[in-house]
């Protein structure tokens, strides 16, 4: 009997982590991604060139890789993570400057439509409880044939190519909202940080392929 009331009690706890974990999951990934909104809009103001735009992209990966892992685990995990998302989004500022100069709509429109991905596949991921771990290695292989196929296309400037790639990338982020929002509810990400740090990546190459996909239903690319 105090073996089954260890386990029960043992069960409750793991549950109250996970939900500890969720919570403070999203309450950061929500302000990240208002900082990151601030950030790609004071890049807009400011005309940031896109040579400076890349600068901070290759900085933000560089903080993600290098300094994230490092400092995820105590109280600097918090301003580094805003360092990565601010940076990420300032890369952003002349994108949205192309596209809001083009058709503004085109920007409202993936916006929203990367919060409805993102609310829907989280929701259902949440209410489901399924485990999606054994699509980590579908969507590892399915990323490198995408950066693959994006690098060809640099030098063959393929149109049907470029289209292929990012209808690829919204299968693939979608893909890893599921995996990463699954991984969080089953234990197998217990930092919340780093968890904030995958899901903001998810989202943000989401919103650009969205963005370039609409601009080429449009006939704007």
């Amino acid at each position: 009997m105090y073996q089954n009331e260890r386990v029960i009690s043992g069960s409750s706890t793991s549950v109250l982590e996970t939900n500890k974990v969720l919570r403070n999951t999203y309450a950061l990934l929500s302000m990240t991604l208002l900082f990151s909104a601030i950030t790609a809009f004071i890049g807009i103001a400011m005309q940031v060139s896109s040579g400076a735009a890349l600068i901070s992209t290759i900085a933000g990966i560089a903080i993600l890789w290098f300094v994230l892992p490092r400092t995820a685990n105590s109280a600097a995990g918090i301003p580094t993570i805003f360092a990565f998302t601010g940076l990420m989004g300032l890369g952003l500022g002349p994108v949205l400057q192309y596209y809001l100069a083009i058709n503004s709509s085109i920007v409202f429109t993936a916006l929203g439509g990367t919060g409805v991905i993102f609310l829907g596949l989280s929701a259902y991921a949440l209410t489901t409880k399924k485990d999606f771990s054994f699509m980590a290695g579908f969507l590892m292989v399915g990323l490198f044939v995408v950066i693959g196929a994006s690098l060809l296309n640099i030098f063959m400037g393929i149109p049907a190519l470029a289209l292929a790639v990012n209808a690829a990338v919204v299968l693939i982020m979608s893909g890893f909202i599921l995996y990463e929002t699954s991984s969080i509810i089953h234990g197998g990400e217990s930092n919340y940080i780093m968890a904030t740090a995958s899901l903001f990546l998810s989202i943000l190459n989401l919103f650009q392929a969205l963005l370039h996909l609409l601009s080429a239903f449009s006939g704007r690319e």
